[in-house]
């Protein structure tokens, strides 16, 4: 199969390869923002599940993050868009808490778990390309984030699924050209946009600059060792997970567990306790988790840490406690 109705069929065996393994009658949401990607992604989803003998049905969610203006337009043709793919789709608004793509991406995840638990879905699917792996890799490494940041994102998730992880955007925008979809191109994605964000300064600058000096593949390479990474970092978790279980008391963490564990895993699971804690993922910093772990393994009487989240880390008694007031 050559020319676009390669990446159309490429986009549908995705989709039926992440939900495989769905019960009869379970419920499919597609994210569409109305961009190329999730738009090839409701396109593939609604003909899969439109086909005779799927045992899943599937609707379309996309949430409208207020941020630009026309964003609510922008929002219901994605919906309508959907609706003509023949999947019935909801509209979700939400008030962003912050600046910046984090904040963002924190309330549109939010709002999808909240309408997948309304609605009873099973997953929910995104959009997400083997070009984003790439770009969140190299943010990565460029942030200094540490292995599970430079692991980049599953292809599962909880209920949070992405099929299209194997393809590039190139694909699901010659998709769309063949089944004659017109996807929204959000204005602050082109790099030269006044409001552009780092990402997108990545993939219109950074990203082409590597293929030039390097040569061609580094998008490749880069989710490749994301995948790498990612079964070192999965079991880092769960020896960390290990770790925390044997120094967890009743009173707080085992000193001396902890003291005698490698600095590679007591580090992970001093950032795990902070985070379970109420500590946020995206604030809290390797300084945090060294200032922590000092009180484990450089500890001369020195007072509480505090961390990001209004959560305090103190020793005492041989003991590591960390909550919202000081130990």
């Amino acid at each position: 199969m050559t020319g676009p109705a390669r990446e159309v069929a490429a986009v549908r065996s995705a989709v039926t390869a992440a939900v495989a393994d769905l019960p009869p009658g379970a419920l499919v949401l597609v994210a569409c923002s109305g961009g190329p990607d999730s738009l090839a992604l409701a396109a593939g989803t609604a003909f899969v599940a439109q086909r005779a003998g799927t045992p899943w049905r599937a609707r379309a969610v996309v949430v409208d993050h207020g941020l630009q203006e026309g964003s609510a337009q922008v929002a219901d043709d994605a919906a309508a868009a959907c609706r003509g793919l023949g999947l019935p789709a909801v509209v979700v608004r939400v008030a962003v808490d912050g600046r910046g793509e984090a904040a963002a991406r924190d309330a549109r995840y939010a709002a999808l778990d909240r309408v997948a638990d309304e609605l009873g879905a099973a997953v929910v699917l995104l959009g997400h390309t083997l070009d984003d792996q790439a770009e969140t890799v190299l943010l990565g490494l460029a942030r200094g984030s540490g292995a599970r940041a430079l692991a980049g994102m599953p292809a599962t998730r909880g209920r949070f699924r992405r099929p299209l992880l194997g393809l590039r955007r190139s694909d699901t925008l010659a998709a769309c050209a063949a089944l004659d979809l017109r996807p929204w191109h959000d204005p602050t994605n082109d790099g030269s946009h006044a409001d552009a964000s780092v990402r997108s300064r990545v993939r219109d600058d950074a990203l082409p600059t590597l293929e030039r000096v390097i040569g061609p593949g580094v998008a490749e390479a880069l989710a490749r060792s994301a995948a790498q990474l990612r079964d070192d970092a999965d079991l880092l978790d769960t020896l960390a997970d290990d770790l925390l279980a044997a120094a967890r008391t009743a009173d707080g963490l085992d000193i001396e567990v902890l003291r005698e564990a490698p600095p590679a895993l007591r580090t992970r699971a001093l950032r795990s306790a902070a985070i379970a804690a109420g500590s946020p993922a995206g604030a809290l910093g390797r300084a945090h988790v060294l200032a922590v772990d000092a009180l484990v393994t450089d500890w001369h009487g020195q007072g509480p840490v505090a961390l990001p989240g209004g959560i305090v880390a103190g020793r005492a008694c041989g003991r590591l406690a960390l909550g919202t007031a000081p130990a």
